[in-house]
């Protein structure tokens, strides 16, 4: 499906979808139990993908009305009687791969071209030091994966600036381990709050991790030297249930529409403090200049039309905001300049390198380094860009059609299904003049 966004103004109240990253979690933490509720989870593709592996392995999933119904596999997950599709979603491989490293068979991940194409290699070598077996069927570190053999804990080395994603799956598997795992980082962490998303839904599990080292800042996961699990523990949320909050990147859009296209102003509601890093959008837009405040009691944000001016970011830590943040450049006066964005180049695209490109399109000038995007302020003129199947992608550019010079057509605009099905919807629920179209 294409989209054709003409420029717009934005007005009202709009709810920021549930997070996806903690939806992911809490789907396999349920698995790992007897069973529990998620109330309130993100329903999309992605978090499909989850649900369907936690079934896989021996568990149960069914949605009632707004909440996700789970029948665990009590830490014992069965050998898959079929391969596992992960489609696009490279936290539901990440994450269950190290799962399919307890079963005493084997099971087989893959995905869509995309997913085939991303980095598994340093998971597969980390399973290894823990004595499974963890293969690339094409000796390339990439899916299609085969894992299994049963794993009793112990020691591993694995890099901390590829995917976090490794470090979650190896602690939520440890944890249920008989020996438990101790986790040791040969480099520095990237993504360290997605790390603490994880510590947080273990501790609601009832799991106990620890961090190893660290700089003891509001991010716990920062400057860690590692991390250790237990093992022998068992997931139980209190009550049997476990609520997820309101997803941050989403809201990322959502803010930034109303920065940069606001009527009025534009509030934002589901947007209650959590350990998510990218709740770090609030910031940037206050550096950037923008009339914007955050009632984190009510979990409410209020933003309204600004004029910014370029700043510098680093994204180390928040990778997902670098479509977002290079949106808010192009429309700023000055130079933006996107700092530690090389694992960026690492998610279901090149984003640095999609984001140059389809900013060129739309006449900003755009300078691409390996670990940097320089964007330079200006005009945006619309014109038709490509989404590369990339929800992120698409709704960034979403974002800077509100305000270009002339309608925008946004190529494969379906892919917002994976963490927001409901963005365009709420897009046109907020004034924005737009038209779908089957391609």
């Amino acid at each position: 499906m294409d989209v054709r966004i003409s420029p717009s103004r934005v007005r009202g109240t709009a709810r920021a979808p549930p997070s996806k990253s903690y939806t992911h979690r809490a789907i396999l933490a349920a698995g790992y139990a007897d069973g529990a509720v998620v109330r309130n989870p993100l329903f999309s593709a992605d978090t499909r993908a989850t649900a369907r592996a936690v079934e896989a392995y021996g568990g149960a999933t069914e949605r009632t009305d707004d909440d996700l119904e789970v029948e665990g596999f009590e830490g014992d997950p069965a050998t898959p009687e079929d391969v596992i599709d992960c489609a696009n979603s490279g936290t539901t491989m990440r994450l269950t791969t190290a799962t399919g490293a307890l079963v005493d068979g084997l099971a087989v991940l893959t995905g869509d071209d995309s997913l085939r194409s991303r980095p598994q290699g340093p998971l597969l070598e980390a399973l290894e030091q823990l004595d499974a077996s963890a293969d690339s069927t094409r000796a390339n570190g990439q899916a299609p994966l085969v894992v299994g053999g049963g794993i009793g804990g112990g020691s591993v080395r694995i890099p901390g600036d590829v995917s976090s994603q490794y470090i979650t799956g190896l602690l939520m598997a440890g944890a249920v381990t008989e020996g438990g795992v101790e986790i040791d980082l040969t480099t520095a962490l990237k993504s360290a709050p997605y790390v603490d998303i994880t510590l947080e839904v273990l501790d609601d599990f009832g799991v106990e991790a620890a961090v190893l080292g660290g700089d003891d800042s509001d991010i716990r996961s920062s400057g860690a030297d590692g991390f250790r699990v237990e093992g022998g523990q068992t997931y139980a949320p209190e009550g049997g249930e476990y609520h997820v909050p309101g997803d941050f990147s989403s809201m990322s859009y959502l803010l930034a529409a109303g920065a940069l296209a606001a009527e009025d102003e534009l509030v934002v509601e589901g947007a209650h403090p959590s350990a998510q890093g990218d709740s770090a959008i609030v910031d940037v837009l206050e550096r950037m200049g923008a009339d914007v405040e955050w009632d984190r009691e009510a979990g409410r944000i209020t933003v309204g039309r600004s004029d910014l001016e370029g700043i510098e970011v680093g994204v180390a830590d928040t990778p997902d905001l670098l479509p977002t943040i290079a949106v808010l450049g192009a429309a700023a006066e000055g130079t933006t300049r996107i700092t530690d964005c090389e694992h960026v180049r690492l998610k279901e695209t090149d984003r640095v390198a999609a984001m140059a490109s389809e900013l060129s399109k739309l006449g900003v000038d755009v300078d691409e380094y390996e670990d940097e995007l320089v964007v330079h302020g200006g005009d945006i003129d619309g014109a038709t860009v490509e989404g590369y199947d990339d929800h992120r992608i698409v709704m960034s550019l979403a974002v800077a059609a509100l305000v270009a010079d002339g309608e925008t057509r946004i190529e494969g605009a379906e892919h917002v299904d994976v963490s927001f099905p409901d963005f365009f919807d709420v897009l046109a629920d907020l004034g924005v003049a737009l038209e779908g179209t089957d391609t």
